[in-house]
């Protein structure tokens, strides 16, 4: 395990380098998918680096640039990497800086290790279900493990608070989400709303900066594994609204249920 997680985060690093090179040229190429969401040379990029990694370890790899693997291919693998070379891609071509690379190791339809690094912040969380979960700030792309382990802190982090916090999609607010919203500030009072890109909303109530993480509109299955692993082992849940349970991964459809991150 530990040694599939270093594996994973230097994949992650060398990824995040090869993202930035493009997103620093402002003449970066848009493309679109067959589903019209934006495909950038840097998804690609990013994909091949972390594939050249994943390869190694003979596990099989589901990843948004190769969603077709047919179920019947698919359905028996009891350990499988789940990958999003980058999630995000609106915030990316927005040059926000609110994208990330998501690795994530499934068990069993369950994330047991998970990296996600953020290229442009140069913020890296990882956990696995052996050492727990953990954020290293200032990780630069050529990082050791040595230097990454030094900037560690375990997760969540000891906040104080004065307002239940929630966390929402930037691109994608839908209005059951507001309406939870709602709710929530019927049920606590004031209530603090933080809006972000990507699987950064999964990895702030993992930290403890936000409470909740509502998400009633589409993802699909890699834009949450690697961050449902990181707040499931600093503490945190993520629930299947329909099912009232964890999210399992590996499904016969990738597009995830609603969710809540509490």
């Amino acid at each position: 395990m530990e040694e599939l997680l270093k594996m994973a985060v230097e994949a992650s690093l060398k990824a995040g380098g090869k993202i930035i090179e493009i997103y620093e040229n402002d003449d970066f190429e848009v493309d679109f998918k067959g589903d019209d969401s934006p495909l950038t040379k840097a998804d690609i990029a990013s994909h091949n680096v972390i594939m050249d990694f994943l390869k190694e370890t003979g596990i099989p790899v589901l990843s948004e640039e190769g969603r077709d693997i047919p179920y019947e291919e698919r359905k028996n693998w009891e350990q499988l990497w789940i990958v999003d070379p980058i999630d995000g891609t609106k915030e990316f071509i927005k040059k926000n800086g609110e994208f990330t690379v998501n690795i994530a190791l499934i068990e069993n339809q369950k994330p047991v290790l998970g990296v996600i690094y953020v290229p442009a912040l140069q913020n890296l969380y990882y956990a696995s279900a052996t050492q727990g979960s953990f954020k290293a700030e200032n990780i630069g792309f050529d990082a050791s493990l040595e230097s990454i382990s030094e900037a560690s802190q375990k997760l969540p982090l000891k906040l104080t608070k004065d307002n239940y916090t929630v966390v929402a999609s930037k691109s994608h607010l839908s209005k059951e989400t507001e309406d939870y919203i709602v709710e929530l500030k019927n049920k606590y009072g004031e209530v603090e709303t933080i809006s972000k890109g990507s699987s950064l909303k999964l990895c702030m109530v993992a930290e403890g900066v936000a409470n909740c993480y509502p998400r009633f509109a589409p993802t699909m299955e890699w834009d949450t594994a690697a961050g449902q692993a990181i707040c499931t082992f600093a503490g945190k849940e993520v629930i299947d609204y329909r099912t009232g349970k964890e999210m399992l991964y590996n499904r016969e459809n990738l597009l995830n249920s609603w969710f809540i991150v509490h």
